[in-house]
């Protein structure tokens, strides 16, 4: 008889918390975060990561399951041996940085949503990817959004770029923009209410939202 094979990866642990940012800010939610190399992981096999992910649904109350972390879908082999064969009780969230868009499609059937979050660092070609995962998402059925994390050297036409090429890759694409406050005492500036004006002539479905801080909030 063969032994079924179990997928294995370095987690940094099965955390409860608020999620942060997104189209799901403000709830509450199990995350499964792969570890980055700072961090200090646990190995788990993808069923270790599904006891304990039953285990904290029965003793709480979840909004809903975020994978996220480092590069979840570089661990696309035990993503889907963890969630392929079984249905989640909530619905579960992929919170990516949209760098591996081909892989999407073996995992997108198990996702009520797919969010790819762009924190402008890094090359241009990492935001086409982006859009690109946000085009997998759309074809194989899943909800999806874009989060934008503009940075104090972020442009406003960096920010309205990305919002016209997801709105002409979906227009069901979901766009939170996390502005950051400014001055002392920390205030939102006029800027992003007259750039949330500009965006919502190009995709009405933008808002403006703030990040939730540590520590009761994750991501």
């Amino acid at each position: 008889m063969t032994t079924p094979r179990m997928a294995a990866a370095a987690l940094a642990g099965v955390p409860a918390g608020v999620q942060a940012q997104g189209v799901w800010a403000g709830r509450r939610q199990l995350f499964v975060r792969f570890a980055g190399e700072a961090e200090t992981a646990t190995m788990y096999t993808s069923a270790a990561l599904l006891k304990e992910i039953e285990r904290q649904l029965v003793r709480s109350k979840f909004h809903s399951i975020a994978i996220g972390g480092r590069d979840p879908l570089g661990n696309l082999e035990f993503l889907t041996m963890a969630f392929g064969g079984t249905a989640m009780p909530v619905p579960l969230m992929l919170d990516s940085d949209g760098q591996r868009p081909e892989a999407l499609a073996l995992l997108a059937p198990h996702l009520a949503m797919t969010q790819v979050t762009v924190e402008f660092v890094g090359p241009d070609g990492m935001r086409a990817s982006a859009i690109d995962t946000l085009a997998a998402a759309a074809g194989a059925g899943c909800a999806h959004a874009l989060v934008l994390c503009p940075r104090d050297d972020t442009s406003d036409s960096q920010l309205l770029r990305l919002i016209e090429q997801a709105h002409a890759t979906s227009a069901e694409t979901a766009v939170v923009i996390h502005p950051f406050l400014t001055g002392d005492p920390p205030m939102l500036d006029r800027r992003w209410s007259m750039l949330l004006e500009q965006a919502m002539t190009l995709h009405s479905h933008t808002r403006l939202v703030l990040r939730l801080p540590a520590p009761a909030a994750l991501r």
